[in-house]
């Protein structure tokens, strides 16, 4: 007999780099909470609220956020910077 499938819920991943510079990779947030007019602006409040869960359970000030970035969004950063970096040494050749 075939299962019923179970709600999945959809997430988004954030990479989040704090004022010390340390970086958490792959936080998830509900994607029904984002897009609309705030955007990926709801994402920083719902981090910030896991990070006060975190450290309410490890007795650890919560580090101040500098900087939230779709995991999507830093791939393709990454893979243009590797593209414009192979262009030039292609034309420097």
């Amino acid at each position: 007999m075939a299962r019923k499938p179970t709600p999945r819920s959809e997430y988004v991943l954030f990479n989040v780099t704090y004022e010390d510079d340390t970086q958490r990779s792959n936080r998830r947030v509900p994607a029904d909470l984002l897009g609309g007019i705030d955007g990926d602006a709801p994402a920083r409040a719902v981090i910030e609220e896991q990070d006060r869960e975190i450290s309410a359970k490890s007795g650890l000030p919560p580090l101040a956020i500098k900087r939230i970035v779709r995991v999507e969004d830093e791939e393709k950063e990454r893979m243009r910077d590797s593209r414009r970096t192979n262009e030039r040494r292609a034309s420097s050749r």
